[in-house]
């Protein structure tokens, strides 16, 4: 497979949340002053598999057991236009085919690797938030600006900061024995343990990591309109905090502050649902067996490249029709208006 190349939410201690934004984002290590780039501005959101934080409690009652792989599996490319009035979101498939650049250190064995193929969640795992950004960047052709990485621990409190919760909704019945989800055809206001139970869920409805991706966006959207609706936007203190939560304090590549986030909340408060597009980079069907690597997903170049290029542009995603169906048929390219993915 060729690649295109680029051408080539834990609480804050209260001190923290009393200082100014600028001193709060020096307080993380991160910048104080969001990017504004002429052609839009690229975030990278990642969801990693990691258990740090939670409880023995937590993990049996939201089926939360398993090893920590360190690996992305969540990788949400979110492109904010240049005049903050569309958000286009691009989900990359965790087990996309992907070259790692290298040279790179491996950060759990300190040995340096040359370029070579691995799933694309893999880079996180293996090199870290950089090599994550640089992979990506790799596949795609677009500069990340910045990078946002949520835990386990920081998903589940991030969503509980949200008042009555977020609402998760079905049309037909839901259940994942290996993640505990028991849906029934209708709406649920979840808190963030059952939220994380929902976004992880991959065997409930026979696609895959495909359902599991549409998922995962129409939780971010349901959450975001909760954010609105709820009166958090106009309160800056529950802002601040939300915010603190999501961002937590690890330091990272490229990472977003929270000064940055306050600052894109800003920019962002009169984008409603209706100005978000959702998709999933089109996917032409699954490789061969690597060795080393196992099986794959693997893009449709053409269909990827078109979609890149629109964001390079700023310009909304291109329409389902224009893409070539998948040769797996719950993969096939569609964008989805975010106010089409509210629950009612």
């Amino acid at each position: 497979m060729r690649f295109p190349r680029p051408w080539r939410l834990l609480l804050a201690p209260a001190a923290l949340l009393a200082l100014a934004p600028g001193a709060l984002a020096s307080a993380f290590g991160g910048p104080t002053e969001l990017p504004s780039p002429t052609q839009g501005l690229n975030l990278l959101l990642v969801g990693v598999d990691t258990r740090a934080g939670v409880t023995a409690e937590e993990k049996e009652r939201f089926r939360l057991g398993g090893e920590d792989c360190d690996c992305t599996d969540v990788i949400m490319l979110v492109h904010v236009s240049a005049a903050n009035d569309r958000v286009s979101v691009v989900s990359l498939p965790r087990d996309s085919l992907a070259e790692l650049p290298g040279p790179h250190t491996d950060r759990r064995t300190g040995a340096v690797h040359d370029s070579h193929l691995a799933k694309i969640n893999a880079a996180h795992a293996e090199g870290g938030s950089a090599l994550a950004v640089e992979t990506v960047e790799a596949a795609t052709g677009l500069t990340v600006h910045r990078y946002l990485e949520v835990d386990f621990r920081r998903f589940m409190d991030s969503v509980d900061r949200v008042d009555g919760g977020v609402p998760i909704c079905t049309q037909k019945p839901l259940k994942d024995p290996a993640t505990g989800l028991d849906l029934a055809v209708g709406t649920r206001w979840v808190g963030g343990g059952e939220g994380l139970q929902y976004v992880r869920s991959r065997k409930a409805d026979g696609e895959m990591d495909f359902g599991r991706i549409r998922k995962q966006q129409k939780f971010l959207v349901n959450m975001l309109d909760r954010v609105r609706s709820g009166g958090i936007l106009k309160d800056p203190s529950r802002l601040r905090s939300l915010a603190t939560t999501l961002r937590g304090a690890d330091p990272a590549e490229r990472g977003v502050s929270v000064a940055e986030l306050l600052t894109l909340a800003t920019r962002l408060k009169a984008v409603g649902p209706s100005r978000t597009e959702f998709a999933t980079v089109p996917v032409r069907g699954f490789n061969p067996v690597i060795d080393g690597v196992g099986s794959t997903v693997g893009w449709d170049e053409e269909g990827a490249a078109e979609v890149f290029a629109r964001l390079r542009a700023d310009r909304p995603l291109p329409s389902g029709d224009t893409i070539a169906p998948s040769e797996v048929s719950v993969a096939d390219y569609a964008p989805a208006r975010g106010s089409s993915l509210i629950c009612p």
